[in-house]
C-alpha cells in the first residue's frame, strides 16, 4: 500500500509538470523576448571561459542545441528552466509553510510565466529556482541537507549573481533569526532594512524610481502584455488579502509578524523598494538593469511562502484556479496573435525578396 501511494505521488508530480510545460510548446514560437539573444551568448560563452555567471542558461541552451537541433532543443533548454522554477518554488514555499503548497501552485504557475519569463531573462530565471530550492533544503538548517543546499547556490551564481547574493541575504538572516526571540527577530529585521538603506544612500548616483513601490507585492509579474492583465493582478492581490486575513485569525498578528515568512517576505519587498533598480558599476561598461523589476519575482514567491500555512477555503482555492485559467487563456490568446503577426512579416519578407512559398515555410524553423 505504501509503495502504491509513492508511484501514484511521482505519478502526479509528473503529470503536473507535464500540464504545467503546456505554454512552452503551444504555439508554433516560444515567446521570450531576449530568448535569441541567448544563442550569441551559447557561442560566447564557448570562447569567454573566464566568466563565471551569467552564463549557466546560454550553456546548456548551447547543448541542447546541438543535441536535439533547433526545433526542440531552445524548447528543452526553457522547459529545464521552467521546471527548475516552478519545483523549486513549489519546495521553497512548502518548507516556509509547514505543509505540501498544492494550494497555491495557480499563484506559482502564473508568476513562473510571469513577466520575467516573457522578457526572457532566462539565466535570472534560472538562477532564481536554484536559490528556491537552496532556500527549501536550508531551511532548517540540518546538516545533512547543507552541502548540497551549498552546491545549488554555487550553480545558481554561474546563472546569474543577484537572486544568489539575495539568498546569500536570506540565508544570513534565517540564521541569525532562528538563534534569538522572536521580540528580537524584529529589531533584527529593522537592523536589515538600515542597511539597505545606507545601501542605496551609497549609491544614490544611481537612478531610482518612487514607482518601485508598485513592484513590492510581486503581484505585477501577472502584468505581461496590455491592460486585461490587470484583472488577473487585482484578483490575485484580493485573493492573498483574503488568506492573509485567515493567516492572521489563524496564528496572531503578533506571531505572524515575528514568524521567519513575513519578515522573508518584508525584507525582500524593502529590497525592492529600497535598493535602486539600476546600478552602475565601476569598471563595467553595462549596468545592471531591471533589478526591481526582476526581483519582484522573488517578492511574489515569498508572499506564497508566507500564505503557505493557511487552509484555504473553497472560495479561495476556486478562485485561484478561475484567475489561473483567465491568465493563461490570455497567454495564449496573445501569443498565437504574436505568430500570426510574425508569420505575415517572413511571408511579407520572402515575397518582397522573391522567394519560393517552400522557403518562406523554413524562414519559420527555429521558432523562437
Amino acid at each position: 500500500m505504501l509503495q502504491w501511494f509513492r508511484d501514484h505521488r511521482k505519478a502526479s508530480y509528473i503529470l503536473v509538470s507535464l500540464l504545467l510545460l503546456l505554454p512552452v510548446y503551444w504555439q508554433p514560437r516560444v515567446h521570450a523576448g531576449d530568448l535569441t539573444s541567448h544563442f550569441d551568448n551559447a557561442w560566447l560563452a564557448q570562447m569567454l571561459e573566464g566568466r563565471t555567471t551569467n552564463v549557466l542558461f546560454d550553456v546548456i541552451l548551447g547543448a541542447l542545441y546541438w543535441v536535439a537541433g533547433a526545433e526542440f532543443g531552445p524548447r528543452l533548454a526553457v522547459s529545464l528552466a521552467v521546471l527548475t522554477f516552478l519545483w523549486g518554488a513549489f519546495a521553497f514555499v512548502s518548507a516556509a509553510g509547514g505543509r505540501r503548497a498544492w494550494h497555491l501552485m495557480p499563484c506559482i504557475a502564473m508568476l513562473a510565466y510571469g513577466w520575467v519569463f516573457h522578457m526572457g531573462f532566462f539565466n535570472f530565471y534560472l538562477s532564481l529556482g536554484l536559490c528556491f530550492w537552496t532556500l527549501a533544503l536550508a531551511w532548517n538548517f540540518e546538516r545533512r541537507r547543507l552541502p548540497v543546499a551549498a552546491g545549488l547556490l554555487f550553480l545558481s551564481y554561474s546563472a546569474h549573481a543577484i537572486p544568489t547574493i539575495w539568498t546569500l541575504g536570506l540565508l544570513l538572516y534565517l540564521w541569525i533569526a532562528r538563534r534569538v526571540s522572536e521580540r528580537r527577530r524584529v529589531l533584527i529585521a529593522g537592523g536589515w532594512l538600515a542597511m539597505m538603506l545606507l545601501l542605496h544612500i551609497a549609491t544614490d548616483r544611481t537612478p531610482w524610481s518612487v514607482q518601485q513601490i508598485a513592484l513590492t507585492t510581486g503581484a505585477d509579474q501577472v502584468w505581461v502584455f496590455d491592460g486585461k492583465y490587470y484583472i488577473v493582478l487585482i484578483g490575485l492581490l484580493a485573493v492573498w488579502g483574503l488568506l492573509f486575513i485567515a493567516l492572521l485569525r489563524k496564528l496572531g498578528a503578533n506571531s505572524v509578524v515575528s514568524g521567519l515568512p513575513f519578515q522573508l517576505c518584508l525584507i525582500s519587498a524593502a529590497a525592492v523598494f529600497i535598493l535602486p533598480t539600476t546600478i552602475l558599476i565601476p569598471g563595467f561598461q553595462h549596468a545592471l538593469v531591471y533589478n526591481a523589476e526582476r526581483m519582484s519575482l522573488g517578492v511574489g514567491i515569498c508572499v506564497c511562502a508566507l500564505l503557505g500555512a493557511v487552509n484555504p477555503r473553497g472560495f479561495e482555492r476556486h478562485a485561484l484556479l478561475v484567475l489561473s485559467l483567465v491568465f493563461f487563456g490570455f497567454l495564449y490568446n496573445d501569443e498565437k496573435a504574436l505568430n500570426s503577426f510574425q508569420d505575415r512579416m517572413q511571408d511579407t519578407v520572402a515575397s518582397a525578396v522573391g522567394l519560393p512559398a517552400h522557403a518562406a515555410h523554413h524562414l519559420r524553423a527555429p521558432h523562437l
